[in-house]
């Protein structure tokens, strides 16, 4: 039915939506009303895929301001962020492909609304908890929904961080931030993360977090180039071996 976003049930009232590969939004369902973290690239009408599996009044929250999170907000009328992402998400709104995108499909962005460590969303029967996390961006947070000790966490807590990017923060306040919400592994069990295909261990936290400690204590020494779409920086293995912190020298 839809050819870019694919629909995995993860239990009765969690759905992943897979963009393509290149991007994961997902739905929370409530007895009330229904959540959708992160809305993708915008390529596809995310609405329409939603109301395929809910009619319930929906809420849109960003986990930041990035275009593969924030696009498919073209799809609602409004969307939750945290304001110190502002300058983030409209700088990549700029984006010439999205720009001519909205032209020719005559959309538009709605405005985004503000959100901030320690808002509780309710659900009806579902309650999920705001928790700031700047790192990956200045205005990054995640969601821990309580009934099911799951942590949503957008794109700063996976297994390839970025903190290479200009708005992102350095390492030590990244560090000092993750030690600020390490209660939440006891409050959690899983991490559904903003490219995720499937629950990873909430675990994930922990091996991240001393994987920065010693990235800062040993200054990437050793380290093997990391090449991106924005050059050439610097990649720091953590936990499994397979997982790594993607930086550039001048954020140690």
């Amino acid at each position: 039915m839809f050819e870019r976003i694919k629909v995995k049930k993860l239990n009765d009232h969690i759905y992943l939506m897979d963009d393509n590969g290149e991007a994961t939004g997902y739905l929370v369902v409530g007895d009330k009303k229904a959540l959708v973290i992160d809305t993708m690239n915008g390529s596809e009408n995310v609405y329409d895929v939603v109301r395929t599996l809910t009619d319930l009044p929906l809420m849109v929250v960003n986990t930041h301001g990035h275009c593969d999170h924030i696009f498919g907000n073209v799809y609602f009328d409004e969307a939750y962020m945290n304001p110190d992402d502002s300058e983030v998400a409209k700088e990549h709104m700029a984006f010439p492909e999205f720009v001519e995108l909205c032209k020719k499909r005559n959309l538009y962005m709605p405005p985004f609304k503000p959100l901030k460590d320690g808002d509780v969303i309710e659900l009806g029967g579902l309650t999920l908890d705001i928790i700031s996390l700047p790192g990956h961006t200045p205005g990054g947070i995640c969601l821990l929904l309580k009934e099911d000790r799951i942590l949503f966490t957008g794109d700063g807590i996976n297994h390839g961080l970025w903190m290479q990017l200009k708005e992102s923060k350095m390492l030590k306040e990244l560090l000092n931030n993750l030690d600020k919400i390490m209660y939440v592994t006891k409050e959690a069990d899983y991490i559904l993360h903003g490219h995720a295909q499937e629950v990873d261990n909430i675990s994930l936290i922990t091996a991240l977090r001393d994987g920065v400690a010693n990235l800062i204590e040993t200054k990437g020494e050793g380290d093997k180039d990391y090449e991106w779409f924005g050059g050439v920086d610097k990649q720091h293995p953590f936990g499994d071996g397979k997982s790594a912190i993607c930086y550039s020298i001048d954020k140690l």
